[in-house]
């Protein structure tokens, strides 16, 4: 196998604005106020309800991809069901678990970020879901919607959702064991936790929207990631229908 080919294929294939084109240069200037100060602090979620929900082949045959969002905060308990559904634990027995979304080897090198923007009972900020005691650790406060809308190409439905999930991968912690095979493994873990997320949605009563055009640099600019380590996979705006 080539080597390298994966990270060579995730570079080649990213979206990325000029550097020093006006639209470049806007968006640092509005990052940069937008992360003043960084904050780190844990922030317990609801219990996830395993019992409750619709029949699953009911909640599948309603899931669309709906970009019209009312502006109606997200209750705090329906971002936690969605959260465990796309990337919470089902099973612990001392240092082994497993995930809601099948991972190749049980590696689960995707991780969950959370912007908060219209969550009741959320302070707006970003934050990284913690799925072994199912929480999350705030990094930065603020509305990050726009953000977000401007790096994902405009696309400003991003913006007026109550949250939006961000997908991105640690690579090392497939290529250790697959090599650059481990990235064809990890668009497929992706793909089973945002669709298990749109599935929750559906539960809830939320209507969501993937999106997987970006520009990767400026995304993963937003969560502070060293895209030699991990980088941004897929993103998911949920909320209530308008």
């Amino acid at each position: 196998m080539t080597e390298e080919i994966g990270k060579a294929f995730q570079d080649k294939t990213k979206y990325q604005r000029e550097p020093y084109s006006q639209g470049h240069l806007e968006w640092q200037q509005r990052i940069e106020k937008l992360k003043i100060q960084m904050v780190d602090k844990s922030v317990s979620l609801p219990e996830p309800d395993f019992t409750d929900g619709k029949p699953v082949f009911q909640v599948i045959s309603r899931r669309r991809s709906r970009r019209e969002f009312a502006r109606k905060p997200v209750p705090l308990p329906f971002v936690s069901q969605v959260l465990w559904a796309a990337s919470g634990l089902s099973f612990r027995k001392g240092d082994f678990y497993l995930k809601t979304a099948p991972s190749a080897g049980a590696l689960y090198p995707v991780e969950t970020y959370l912007s908060a923007q219209l969550v009741d009972g959320l302070e707006s900020g970003l934050y990284r879901y913690q799925a072994e005691n199912h929480s999350l650790r705030m990094k930065y406060a603020g509305n990050f919607g726009p953000a977000l809308a401007s790096s994902a190409l405009n696309q400003d439905f991003l913006s007026q959702a109550g949250f939006v999930l961000l997908f991105t991968a640690v690579f090392t912690k497939g290529c250790w064991k697959y090599g650059d095979r481990a990235f064809r493994y990890i668009y497929l873990d992706a793909g089973h936790a945002a669709q298990n997320a749109a599935l929750a949605a559906v539960s809830c009563g939320l209507i969501c929207c993937p999106v997987a055009a970006f520009f990767d640099d400026e995304i993963n600019s937003i969560l502070d990631l060293n895209p030699a380590r991990e980088g941004i996979l897929y993103l998911m705006a949920f909320g209530f229908p308008a």
